[in-house]
């Protein structure tokens, strides 16, 4: 079962999927992927260019690779999912070698965007979230984990988050089988879900 996870940067995507794992675990096998470890390499050009690339766009996400990977898992074969370097905006020269479970959870924000993709997914979350509390986890992470200041977060939200959501983000929720507000805090939608998958599986899909 391929469960896909999408929404905007800060909604919680992440912390759903835990949440979903934690509820399943005992009794499937789960692989956890993002989305972001596919970003496309820049390693060919300079780190000041690097920086003015649009991480918010399809394009700077290797789909194909991506969708190499899930099939991979779903036909039953082991990957090697690249490992990327936000700090340096380039994929290390090791990988996260990664068996197929029972169950795929993969989140991203641009996940919905591709049909091909998309069409993998058994069952499709979006997690929704206000604009003001997603970008003010957004600003904690990049300040403590990808060695941001305040000012390039701000800079690059306005010129290519916010823009890149509201024109591709937002508009995959009509794709979403279940709309979760608040995410991983919104407990009752994650029982629900988890019930679901459950019920899912036991039927067969």
């Amino acid at each position: 079962m391929i469960i896909g996870i999408a929404g905007g940067t800060g909604s919680g995507k992440t912390t759903v999927a835990k949440k979903i794992k934690e509820k399943i675990i005992d009794k499937h096998t789960v692989v956890m992927m993002q989305q972001d470890s596919y970003y496309k390499d820049h390693s060919d050009i300079p780190f000041e260019e690097r920086e003015k690339i649009n991480y918010d766009h399809p394009n700077s996400i290797d789909m194909e690779l991506l969708i190499k990977h899930l099939k991979a898992l779903i036909n039953g074969s082991t990957v090697e999912i690249p490992i990327y370097d936000f700090k340096t905006h380039t994929r290390k020269n090791i990988t996260k070698r990664e068996n197929p479970g029972d169950i795929v959870i993969i989140e991203g924000i641009l996940i919905f965007t591709n049909k091909e993709l998309r069409e993998l997914f058994d069952y499709k979350i979006f997690v929704d979230t206000p604009d003001d509390i997603r970008f003010i986890r957004r600003l904690k992470r990049d300040l403590t984990e990808r060695n941001r200041t305040v000012n390039s977060v701000i800079d690059q939200y306005l010129m290519t988050v916010r823009p890149m959501h509201i024109e591709f983000v937002e508009p995959t929720k009509k794709f979403a089988d279940i709309i979760i507000p608040e995410g991983g805090f919104n407990k009752n939608a994650i029982d629900v879900i988890s019930s679901s998958i459950f019920h899912i599986l036991k039927r067969g899909i």
